[in-house]
């Protein structure tokens, strides 16, 4: 096989040099682009000695030196900017903290500790110029979170958030990367849906800005609405995974939702990203348990290991190190399984626990943040939940008072993950639609049970949850790069 190959790569060297040629002699211009070999993070990993390289990015940090000024450039391609080394006459007033910068020069082995490179600049150009007193964030000066979230325009600038995203990126390779070697095919469901997953009318109604769009559609119908019947933002993509299983037998998707909630805790959010999966040809909440499982583990093994300087950055300058060993208990420790109202009784057991419950009720963020504390800091499976807290779709279980219904809690953050086995009887699922009210609205969804339906569960995860689980941060709004929130949609 190496044979072929290699011949294949000659034959096309010989062709490629000499246009190569002609185009030089003919005095034609062309490209090679290499951003990525130009990025500071490939020139940190390279070795030492380059006569001619550029560098674009920002500056970090400014000090002079003697005869020397000292440029610390960042391109957001790592969590450590590149030391430049200029001489005086190179920079202009012009060059201040916050600036964008065209660095060139030669990389060379650096003397000073904690590095191994750096930039001997020959030529720097600024390219986008910045004041300093203006510019809301100050060099050497370290901002609460709650200040950077005042300018989410302007905070991707910031070392600590830039690693955020970062890592935020890296995460999402993590969970694409378990579902794929796991059988699992990616489905792109909705954004506009006129079905109410969750059944809570939390939704956003969606219409258009302009009238005269929507009396245009009238004319050809007697419905007052653009789709000819009310439609919103969807709150989940579970009914149609659960369509796409009809065919599939394990699909996911990973995407916006958007909850209409009036609440501004540090958990919520209106618009925010949902990991969701359906699993046909299992009648187990145990199945369905393991896959959220080795999902949360492997997901967050892989993150830890390909993204470490980036978390261990994140955390030190959060003032939240000492969270690494509560995620460590995430990839090394079983998990805990306890049904509801076992969950309810060690609850009421509790003496003078300020947050009394009873059987039927909910369970709040303070109940599920003590049971994962009391249960030795590890996540903590809660299944079999009282019928009327769980949606219509739910499976009924034998008791006729339960469903089979599960929901992850991790340390800190609360309820992680939702699933549950789904309801896969006609007549079943159309007695409570009819009990509800709701039969017309889901005659699509009650088809699945008609045509070879297969006994199937599945999950959802919100994503900026596990962000704020995997690194200690306790606002929800700051482990998305633009949050929104009741009274709050800027940009």
């Amino acid at each position: 096989m190496a044979a072929p190959m290699t011949k294949l790569w000659k034959t096309w060297v010989a062709t490629i040099n000499p246009l190569l040629r002609i185009c030089r002699q003919k005095g034609y211009s062309y490209r090679c682009y290499s951003f990525a070999k130009q990025s500071i993070a490939r020139m940190l990993e390279t070795s030492p000695i380059q006569d001619n390289v550029k560098v674009k990015g920002w500056v970090r940090a400014i000090r002079g030196h003697r005869d020397v000024i000292f440029l610390h450039v960042s391109d957001g391609s790592c969590v450590k900017p590149l030391q430049v080394v200029a001489d005086p006459s190179l920079c202009g007033s012009d060059v201040t903290y916050g600036c964008c910068v065209l660095v060139e020069g030669c990389l060379i082995e650096s003397s000073h500790p904690g590095q191994t490179v750096e930039v001997a600049a020959h030529r720097l150009q600024v390219l986008g110029s910045c004041d300093p007193v203006e510019f809301p964030f100050k060099a050497r000066k370290k901002h609460s979170a709650d200040y950077i979230r005042m300018y989410p325009h302007l905070r991707p600038r910031t070392n600590t958030f830039s690693s955020l995203l970062r890592i935020r990126s890296q995460a999402t390779s993590a969970f694409h990367k378990y579902f794929q070697e796991n059988g699992f095919c990616q489905v792109h469901t909705p954004i506009l849906t006129s079905s109410d997953c969750e059944g809570a009318g939390e939704v956003f109604h969606v219409e258009p800005a302009n009238s005269h769009l929507t009396q245009a559609v009238q004319e050809d119908s007697e419905s007052n609405h653009f789709f000819k019947c009310p439609t919103y933002l969807n709150v989940s993509g579970q009914l149609h995974l659960e369509a796409i299983i009809g065919g599939l037998t394990r699909v996911y998707t990973f995407g916006p939702t958007f909850r209409a909630e009036n609440s501004r805790g540090r958990h919520h959010l209106c618009e925010f990203y949902m990991i969701e999966a359906e699993l046909a040809f299992t009648d187990s909440l145990e199945d369905i348990m393991q896959v959220m499982e080795e999902m949360v583990r492997t997901t967050t093994q892989t993150v830890m290991a390909s993204a470490q300087e980036e978390v261990q950055y994140y955390l030190q300058n959060t003032g939240a190190e000492k969270h690494r060993e509560t995620v460590e208990a995430m990839t090394t420790k079983q998990f805990k399984r306890i049904t509801y109202t076992e969950a309810i009784s060690i609850l009421k057991s509790k003496k003078n626990f300020q947050f009394k419950v009873e059987w039927g009720a909910d369970l709040q963020k303070e109940h599920e943040r003590w049971l994962t504390q009391h249960l030795g800091d590890v996540p903590v499976f809660v299944t079999d939940f009282p019928a009327q807290l769980k949606p219509f779709y739910t499976k009924l279980n034998t008791d006729n008072k339960t469903v089979a219904a599960v929901d992850l809690l991790v340390p800190g953050v609360g309820e992680l993950i939702g699933g549950s086995l789904r309801e896969d009887s006609y007549d079943a699922l159309h007695s409570r639609l009819e009990a509800a009210g709701e039969h017309d609205m889901y005659d699509w969804y009650l088809d699945l049970r008609k045509y070879g339906s297969a006994p199937h569960g599945g999950f959802g995860l919100g994503f900026e949850r596990y962000l704020q689980y995997l690194l200690g941060t306790g606002n929800i709004r700051d482990v998305i790069p633009f949050p929104r929130s009741p009274g709050s949609c800027k940009l």
